[in-house]
């Protein structure tokens, strides 16, 4: 399970008075959103302005790129006041990697399978091809991932260790659950390759960002060929 980012937040300055008798969320539709990176907003506005700044950051970095300027400049090129972005973000590290977080989430939501590919494949396919897309998306999670390998805690490790994980959870039982039903190949260890498309994935996203003439989407089909049935 992805661990708790959000902390005690002050007065929201968007709040309208508390409403005694609004319904709570279900627990259903707890269980479906990720638990937000940051602090979400206590009420319907403020969780509405939070999402404002997400949707808005992505535009930024889809215009510019990703770079290293503070918190303050990033403020600015959204469009909103330091101290408003300061009331939902207490870095930009962690900012940015709501911004990923909120760009996957949208990605999840707006893409239809491939037949002829393995569904764990195609999902991965997807998954790059959305990235690079976006000019400064592919850039921020490189940036991020490295980020999270130089100490021991912080918002991108907190983040991005238990993604991998559960990719690999999810990719394993996709992949086991396709040769079960004979369109994989069964002699091979489902775990294993689980690991080695994140890791084709990543590598080629990588290789694109030096060279954009990377064909990302027939590079990675390959894996359709070598993971479909003896004949």
């Amino acid at each position: 399970m992805a661990a708790k980012h959000s902390l005690p937040a002050g007065p929201d300055p968007d709040a309208p008075a508390p409403d005694p008798d609004a319904a709570e969320p279900s627990d259903a539709a707890a269980e479906r959103a990720p638990e937000p990176i940051g602090r979400p907003g206590a009420y319907s506005k403020g969780v509405a302005r939070r999402q404002e700044i997400l949707d808005r950051a992505i535009e930024v970095f889809r215009e510019r790129g990703a770079d290293g300027t503070s918190l303050r400049r990033i403020a600015t090129a959204i469009g909103v006041s330091h101290a408003a972005l300061l009331h939902y973000f207490d870095s930009r590290e962690q900012l940015l990697v709501a911004v990923y977080q909120h760009a996957e989430t949208r990605r999840g939501e707006s893409s239809e399978y491939r037949s002829g590919v393995s569904a764990a494949l195609d999902a991965m396919i997807r998954a790059a091809e959305v990235n690079v897309e976006v000019p400064g998306l592919v850039q921020l999670y490189s940036t991020l991932v490295a980020a999270s390998l130089e100490t021991a805690t912080g918002p991108a490790k907190e983040y991005f260790a238990p993604r991998f994980e559960n990719l690999r959870e999810e990719l394993e039982q996709g992949l086991r659950a396709e040769q079960e039903a004979g369109t994989v190949r069964a002699d091979v260890d489902p775990g294993h390759v689980a690991a080695l498309l994140i890791a084709a994935s990543d590598g080629l996203q990588i290789q694109w960002l030096l060279e954009p003439s990377i064909a990302l989407r027939s590079t990675l089909e390959t894996f359709a060929v070598m993971l479909a049935p003896p004949a």
